[in-house]
């Protein structure tokens, strides 16, 4: 099976990884990829949201299947791009159509739904200039901090907390005023939630599902869990606090009623979901959907994966994933994300990569890594490198990944050095 995997970024790689150790993988092609992603098949310098281009692409490498990667494609409409073109519609696609990615692409679509069907999640209210001043009054209700999100797509960047209600007030004014450009012309007001997060994955037919590996990312750059946001600085898997009895709460509370819901409002859906949950005293609630991985995760949830990728991707999207089962590696596995100096603000890129063949015990997957113009790798991001390893516990897992983090070296390069530090007495 040939197949085509869309996307640039360290999930996109810990997937080409799991792909490419498939039998029934005939040719892989990647594009754009990154300079890691080379060794697991071809890279084409194609940009995801060039629908055209992806097209004529899968028909010159004779596609059997594409896998999309990352958010921004699914939520614009590239499965019905496919689905409406004669040359293409025969072509397998992992990932939703655009009514189904709204999931992800419109968070007052989302908090609606789960509304609609009965999924716990925070109280909201979505506001719009037309009704700032009942937008206001929420705000004044709620306990801080105060989380306002912007509606649609923002890189990861729209979404505040705020711990003084005058500010509160006025970055909500600021994100009507365009602060994230249309993504924000709406903003969901949230009641704030206390408790510990984590991510759960399954993939589905639209109809069944099959449960993935369950993560914990850490999205904040400093250690402690302080400091700014970042697309995430590292992952465990699996989590401690998601026991069997949590996750009997996840299947019935949440994942079943969420693809019952996608069956019961006709959004065509086959591919990832991501569900972001919090555990509120033991109880699991929804902060989030996303329609494909999540980064940092996946680079912890793909090792743990036993299972052929292919196998379980080609059932989705031909409508059984009810007969394939999914085997899970009983090893924790830990991420560590190496970024450039300056992120998650302005860095430097083009610093030299050394010591990744030193690493043997670890996996290395390349998130922000280019080749420069002498052939030497390079920085090309702000997150550049995601170091996993296995261990029987989650301590023996994150020495291994620290030890092989040491070996790697770039200018500027930094790392949380506590990841998985909440759990680790609990694993």
């Amino acid at each position: 099976m040939n197949i085509l995997l869309l996307g640039s970024g360290g999930r996109e790689c810990a997937i080409a990884w799991k792909l490419s150790q498939s039998p029934r993988l005939g040719k892989l092609f990647i594009a754009p990829g990154n300079a890691g992603m080379a060794q697991y098949g071809t890279l084409l310098p194609i940009k995801p949201m060039d629908f055209d281009a992806v097209g004529q692409a899968a028909i010159d490498h004779h596609i059997d299947m594409v896998v999309v990667g990352s958010e921004d494609p699914l939520v614009a409409g590239i499965v019905d791009h496919f689905m409406g073109d004669d040359r293409l519609r025969h072509i397998l696609m992992v990932g939703p159509s655009a009514a189904g990615a709204q999931l992800e692409g419109s968070k007052d679509f989302a908090k609606g739904f789960m509304q609609r069907h009965g999924i716990p999640t925070a109280d909201y209210l979505s506001v719009t200039r037309d009704n700032l001043d009942e937008g206001l009054r929420f705000l004044e209700r709620q306990q801080p901090p105060f989380v306002l999100k912007a509606d649609g797509l923002a890189a990861g960047k729209g979404v505040l907390i705020i711990d003084n209600l005058d500010e509160a007030r006025r970055e909500l004014s600021a994100m009507l005023d365009g602060k994230f450009g249309r993504s924000s012309a709406t903003v969901v007001i949230e009641q704030f939630l206390r408790g510990i997060e984590c991510s759960v994955f399954v993939v589905t037919d639209g109809r069944d599902y099959r449960l993935l590996p369950v993560a914990k990312d850490y999205k904040r750059i400093g250690e402690g869990d302080t400091g700014l946001n970042t697309g995430g600085m590292g992952s465990v898997s699996p989590v401690s606090f998601a026991d069997e009895a949590f996750m009997d709460k996840v299947r019935t509370r949440i994942i079943e009623p969420t693809i019952a819901g996608l069956q019961q409002e006709n959004l065509p859906y086959c591919g990832f979901i991501f569900f972001g949950l919090i555990n509120v005293d033991g109880d699991p609630l929804v902060i989030e959907y996303n329609v494909r991985m999540g980064d940092p995760e996946t680079e912890s949830v793909m090792p743990r994966l036993a299972s052929d990728l292919v196998d379980l991707l080609e059932a989705a999207a031909t409508g059984h994933i009810a007969d394939v089962d999914v085997a899970i590696d009983s090893r924790y596995a830990v991420t560590v994300m190496m970024v450039s100096g300056g992120y998650p603000g302005s860095y430097p890129k083009g610093k030299v990569i050394t010591g990744i063949n030193q690493v043997t015990d670890s996996l290395v997957f390349h998130a922000g890594t280019a080749q420069d113009a002498e052939g030497r790798l390079v920085t090309n991001g702000g997150r550049v490198l995601a170091v996993t390893s296995y261990g029987t516990t989650q301590a023996q897992a994150l020495e291994r990944s620290f030890g092989s983090v040491q070996r790697i070296h770039f200018d500027g390069c930094y790392y949380r050095r506590d990841i998985g530090h909440d759990l680790i007495h609990n694993s």
